[in-house]
């Protein structure tokens, strides 16, 4: 049932971005400076997770690069590398200038020795960029005058508010890119064009795939990944096509897959918090953040914690309830810690 399982990955790039055709342009005009010799504007994806800001930043950078074969590309997931020694140290990779680098090599000389790559431009793409630990590393790319930055992140004011003024002022001028959630009728299509190059024809139908557009509700992050457990469940389960029973069954499996994955991925001091709310059932701030440091060695400030509960919410992990004194947060639908309700991923 499944040939080609890429198509079926939500990090998988087509050859083609639809219904992104606004937003491709206004990206490759702002690179386009490039093409010149020229360094263009540190450029921002703002955006609601599943609405295709990471796919369409490598789309572009894989379409520049086609007119530029000389330019190095960098993505980093800042999910996984949020310090900055990461951050560096992956950049220095692409450009094979990491030879003889430990743990132990001070970040400055990680600087030096990106000073010294100036031979050729490079565009480092920072996805979910408000994940980074420590925002110098922006302040140390930006001073490069070769490096160019195109950085991912759900909302603009929540990003800017954990700047120091220094990395502040030097990104505030840059261009926005603002993408909406995609509406019914785009998600379909979008599953449309996956269902064909990853699966057999008429293994699925049009309504499933309206069916699954409708649940995800703009996110195609979900809607694939739900495409991608319903023919899972269906190739173990033998059959020659998607039932309606088992696009059902898909539904809260690929959305409890996608929850795990992200509890997984957050850093210590964020799963430190969800684990406290959901050991809690739901909890207010102050108690909050009273068991946080005490399950903490080196706790971080009140205004790091809000932004990091944030982050939680924008991926669905948490909700808060009520407002500002009479707020209280609580993990959304069940824990996931220790679910293994999710085998089809």
């Amino acid at each position: 049932m499944i040939v080609d399982e890429r198509v079926l990955r939500e990090d998988f790039v087509p050859g083609e971005v639809v219904h992104r055709h606004d937003e491709i342009t206004h990206l490759s005009e702002t690179l386009e400076p490039l093409l010149y010799g020229d360094r263009p504007e540190t450029t921002f994806l703002f955006g609601p997770t599943g609405v295709g800001k990471t796919c369409l930043a490598r789309y572009t950078l894989g379409q520049l690069r086609e007119q530029l074969p000389e330019i190095r590309t960098v993505y980093i997931n800042c999910w996984q590398e949020y310090t900055r020694f990461r951050v560096l140290y992956r950049v220095l990779e692409a450009t094979g200038a990491d030879i003889d680098i430990h743990r132990s090599t001070p970040k400055d000389e990680l600087f030096q020795r990106l000073v010294r790559t100036d031979d050729q431009p490079i565009v480092v793409i920072l996805d979910e960029v408000d994940q980074l630990e420590e925002t110098e590393a922006l302040y140390d790319l930006h001073r490069l005058r070769h490096v160019s930055l195109v950085l991912i992140a759900n909302r603009e004011e929540e990003l800017f508010a954990q700047f120091d003024d220094r990395v502040r002022s030097r990104l505030r001028a840059g261009t926005r890119v603002k993408f909406d959630r995609y509406g019914t009728d785009e998600l379909v299509s979008i599953l449309e064009e996956r269902a064909s190059q990853g699966l057999e024809p008429g293994v699925v139908t049009d309504a499933q795939l309206r069916t699954i557009a409708d649940d995800a509700a703009g996110d195609a992050r979900v809607g694939i990944g739900v495409l991608r457990s319903a023919a899972r469940r269906a190739t173990r389960e033998g059959v020659e096509s998607v039932t309606d029973d088992i696009v059902a069954a898909a539904i809260p499996n690929a959305r409890t897959a996608i929850r795990r994955e992200t509890v997984e991925g957050l850093i210590e001091h964020q799963r430190v918090l969800y684990d406290v709310i959901a050991d809690a059932d739901e909890i207010e701030p102050s108690d909050l953040y009273e068991e946080y440091e005490q399950r903490v060695d080196d706790p971080k400030t009140t205004r790091t914690l809000r932004n990091y509960l944030t982050k939680m919410i924008h991926y669905d992990l948490i909700e808060a309830v009520g407002q500002k004194r009479g707020r209280s947060y609580r993990v959304l639908e069940s824990d996931v810690r220790e679910n293994g309700d999710a085998a089809d991923e």
